[in-house]
């Protein structure tokens, strides 16, 4: 059966503000969302950054989770305040420099710290994560590997995240466009590129809804540096499985893609403190939280129809076990 995998960022609180102090107010916000993921039978990826890992009541609530095996904690790195600090900008605070962006040595010791951090806190091992703004690069996969790392959901697929600037004198983000939108085993040479490294690719659930047409022409411009990002939205409007409060109606259509297409899972994120009211540019109100909650209920109930709710890691495992069995199948059949 597809599985309905559920990611959140779960991070300080409000973050786009760029303040230099982070609450975490947002932890008190989570077992709602818990208890609605119950519900309907799904279980979240709970990806936790320092902050976060810091919280006494995420930390109880984490901690249970795990006990009653109702989702699962992994990692989410911010590299401007994640251990051990290493200033890359005038300003790390406000620019929010992009892990890839540090000499490959600190990127090594920042994954470990928080990693072997985020273990001694919730007691079991990091199976699973995201990168910090969506930025990921070969050395970055690399240390995730080397740490026992088996999945990771960091890639977007369709979206340049150059124009993203972290340090002002560096080259903006990741491009993904060029990136798988289906699960793969991570090459270890490009991490674009399906390979047989033992890092399962999960990447985030994005609808191209452009024409065949229309994308041809797009990709045609790609060499174009100064391509800006706002014009290649407007005419390569993508669909994610993230809700805005607006967007009910776009995430319901997706579930429908994916089943047509049989696909074998879909994935949806959000951030812990859009979760909260006030905790994100995008749910400012209570009111703006309750219309929400109506459309995660509609969008879950709907889901669990069609779907199989899995953690992430849940999900590399039934992909390991189905690749082992198709390769079993292959050599009998050479036989």
């Amino acid at each position: 059966m597809r599985s309905f995998l559920i990611t959140i960022d779960t991070e300080g609180d409000d973050v786009w503000s760029r303040r230099s102090g982070v609450g975490t107010r947002n932890a008190s916000f989570l077992p709602r969302f818990q208890s609605l993921c119950e519900n309907f039978g799904l279980k979240p990826t709970y990806l936790v950054n320092y902050e976060m890992a810091n919280d006494p009541s995420f930390v109880e609530f984490g901690r249970d989770l795990i006990a009653r095996g109702a989702g699962e904690i992994g990692m989410h790195l911010h590299a401007w305040n994640s251990p051990p600090i290493h200033p890359l900008t005038s300003d790390d605070s406000w620019y929010q420099p992009f892990l890839i962006e540090y000499p490959e040595d600190e990127i090594r010791k920042k994954v470990e710290f928080h990693t072997h951090f985020l273990e001694d806190v919730f007691g079991g091992k990091m199976r699973s994560h995201r990168s910090g703004r969506w930025a990921m690069n070969g050395s970055y996969a690399d240390a995730l590997r080397d740490l026992g790392y088996r999945v990771d959901c960091s890639v977007t697929p369709h979206v340049d995240w150059r124009s993203s600037k972290g340090d002002p004198d560096g080259a903006g983000g990741t491009d993904y466009r060029r990136f798988p939108e289906h699960h793969y085993w991570m090459s270890e040479r490009d991490i674009a590129l399906p390979g047989t490294s033992s890092l399962l690719e999960v990447p985030m659930t994005i609808i191209n809804r452009s024409p065949a047409l229309l994308t041809r022409v797009t990709q045609a411009c790609e060499d174009i540096s100064d391509f800006p990002n706002r014009a290649q939205r407007s005419i390569w409007p993508l669909d994610w499985l993230r809700p805005t409060g607006s967007n009910l109606a776009s995430m319901l259509r997706i579930l429908d893609i994916a089943i047509a297409q049989d696909r074998s899972h879909v994935e949806f994120m959000t951030h812990s403190s859009e979760l909260m009211p006030g905790g994100s540019p995008y749910f400012p109100s209570i009111e703006s939280i309750e219309k929400l909650y109506r459309d995660l209920n509609e969008l879950f109930s709907q889901a669990a129809k069609h779907f199989r709710g899995s953690t992430l890691t849940e999900f590399h495992d039934r992909i390991l076990l189905s690749s082992r069995s198709d390769h079993r199948a292959e050599c009998g059949q050479e036989e």
